[in-house]
């Protein structure tokens, strides 16, 4: 791996020209009191570095004579290691990850100057640690100050992510076999919980046997909090309790991936949790499974990424007008976005190291984000027809039969340069499949 890591930061490099970049690990999370979250790498950290340890930066100056990539760590300090785990220490982050140079966290002021007074750029992200976002203007501004008299340094601060959210949008061979991995844990652990559902158990039970996949086969947890919900909790997009008992004659939808190798899977599918679907789920179900599979047909190079979801959109509004819980003309339908009480979030999302991961969707209002080889994304439509839904203006009250439903099927899906390949494949989604 470190020689994919290298690649990319030659590839960042290259782009910044004679700019130094700025690159500030995750903090470490508490949990409670003094008992932290397991650590978890900021992703661009990461993508460039490989490095899984917190109070580190990375710095990249390409222009400077010997000194390319540098890292301050945290120095090695065998008592505090015994409580908290292993550092890579100074040495080993050259030996190991690579770097020019490095040098002790606490060493950043003193250091830092050295690879900015050359640069003409300065790259960083204005973070969530304000602390050390004002460490970095105080250099900068301190720069700028003398500039003057030396005729260099950086002038201008543009943002990292412009950058390298571009680079990550686009996934190596690397990169790919990782999320396939991820993928097929996911597909396993999904599977099992379909044929380990019934009447009677807890939506916490089902939660258990997919985790304990994940964790079997690997993986470094879930991707996410696991959504386990049954009968109306369905309606809730971001239903993470599990806590309720299943009934017959309702339905289980389980929106859960897991993280391998820092990349992430993300599945969701909605089965009878007896077996069997009622003729109102079994029509809804039709309906969003007919929209995910013209939207996934949009996926290849050359097509808008927005594509994706005006179809989905058009299937479902058309769906919902033949069924009589919609009324009116298609297109104005649509455009007003009365089918919002029903479909209120987007078609899918970038998948990768960040589960909703980084890249542009649009390129303001008249140059959509085109689809091209490697990039990896969701297609996930939906339907939830909540008790109390909000009706949009001038259209009929919702019949009850379909009250408290709510359905989403999601796959990852890769653009390959002649389509697309439908990475989670293995969960089964058509009705004769997942009855039994």
């Amino acid at each position: 791996m470190q020689a994919e890591y290298r690649q990319r930061r030659e590839q960042l490099m290259a782009k910044i020209g004679n700019g130094t970049a700025i690159f500030r690990s995750a903090p470490a999370s508490v949990m409670h009191n003094d008992v932290e979250y397991a650590y978890r790498q900021d992703s661009d950290f990461f993508y460039l570095t490989g490095f899984n340890e917190a109070q580190a930066v990375a710095v990249l100056a390409p222009h400077h004579p010997e000194h390319r990539f540098i890292l301050f760590v945290q120095p090695k300090d065998r008592e505090k290691e015994v409580w908290s785990g292993y550092r890579c220490g100074v040495d080993a982050a050259k030996e190991i990850y690579g770097a020019d140079e490095a040098y002790p966290i606490a060493e950043l002021n003193e250091k830092l100057p050295q690879y900015l007074e050359k640069a003409d750029r300065l790259y960083y992200h204005l973070g969530r640690d304000r602390s050390f976002n004002d460490t970095i203007l105080k250099h900068y501004q301190s720069l700028l100050r003398t500039y003057p008299k030396r005729g260099t340094g950086p002038i201008a601060i543009e943002d990292t992510c412009t950058i390298i959210h571009g680079m990550r949008l686009v996934k190596s061979q690397v990169e790919l076999e990782l999320m396939r991995k991820a993928a097929d844990i996911a597909v396993e652990a999904h599977n099992h919980a379909m044929a380990f559902t019934q009447p009677g158990r807890y939506e916490y039970e089902i939660q258990a046997e997919i985790e304990h996949i994940f964790r079997k086969r690997g993986a470094i947890g879930p991707a996410y909090p696991s959504i386990v919900a049954s009968g109306v909790n369905a309606c809730v997009l971001h239903y993470i309790e599990n806590h309720r008992q299943m009934q017959d004659n309702e339905l289980l939808l389980i929106d859960a991936g897991c993280a391998y190798g820092y990349y992430n899977s993300d599945i969701t599918r909605t089965f009878p949790v007896g077996g069997k679907f009622t003729a109102e789920q079994k029509t809804l179900y039709e309906l969003v499974l007919e929209a995910q599979k013209q939207a996934i047909a949009q996926v290849k190079p050359g097509n808008p990424y927005k594509l994706i979801h005006d179809t989905a959109v058009r299937v479902l509004t058309e769906g919902l007008v033949e069924l009589g819980i919609l009324f009116g003309e298609i297109d104005k339908l649509i455009e007003e976005e009365k089918y919002k009480p029903y479909y209120m979030h987007r078609t899918g999302h970038w998948l990768g190291l960040d589960v909703h991961d980084v890249g542009v969707y649009q390129h303001g209002d008249d140059k959509p984000q085109i689809l091209q080889p490697g990039q990896v994304l969701t297609v996930e439509p939906g339907l939830y027809i909540v008790p109390d839904t909000k009706l949009a203006e001038d259209q009929p009250e919702t019949n009850p039969r379909w009250v408290g439903i709510g359905i989403r099927i999601e796959d990852d899906i890769l653009v390959t340069p002649t389509g697309h390949e439908v990475l989670t494949a293995g969960v089964p989604k058509a009705v004769d499949e997942i009855e039994r």
